[in-house]
């Protein structure tokens, strides 16, 4: 039986970090869905398509992991999503402490939901534990360098994309 994990998240956009605990959970489970939330309540500043294509691209930049990766967007619980896709455990990341009492609460939440779901917390190395997409976004909305922070094939289609086609820089 093939353990299948799923990684929810806004991804907004996808980091070094979060493609950290991405190769970190492929060498657990067989399978990774990457699970991206619509969560217009974050008003975020990539449309959802901008983000699901932001994922399949850094994932595609990674060759080692590509095949055991599967990328879907969701509007619903992700307990209820994880029912519907058969899959018994969620990935979660923690960079810091601050991280974890707010992880802690929704894993418990989803639990609730779900009787089946576990929550497992990996951290990114080091050298990504400060990223955050808020971060990114911010370093990006004051015209910075992020290529240290995203993969480089999503620093390439933020950068391709015209400021006026984004929904809000301000956040």
């Amino acid at each position: 039986m093939s353990k299948i994990a799923i990684y929810p998240g806004t991804f907004d956009p996808i980091t070094n970090g979060h493609l950290d605990v991405i190769e970190r959970a492929c060498k657990l489970f067989d399978g990774l869905i990457i699970a991206v939330a619509k969560s217009s309540g974050k008003n975020p500043l990539f449309s959802l398509d901008e983000r699901v294509k932001m994922v399949n691209l850094a994932i595609m930049e990674s060759q080692n992991i590509a095949s055991k990766i599967c990328v879907h967007s969701f509007e619903n619980l992700i307990a209820e999503f994880a029912r519907e896709q058969g899959a018994k455990i969620l990935v979660r990341g923690l960079r810091a402490v601050s991280d974890f009492e707010y992880e802690l609460q929704m894993g418990y939440a989803n639990a609730s939901l779900n009787k089946e779901l576990e929550t497992i917390y990996l951290m990114p190395s080091l050298q990504n534990a400060f990223i955050s997409s808020t971060v990114v976004r911010s370093i990006f909305a004051h015209k910075g360098e992020i290529a240290h922070l995203v993969p480089k094939s999503v620093k390439e289609y933020i950068m391709g994309l015209k400021w006026g086609e984004l929904s809000c820089i301000s956040h």
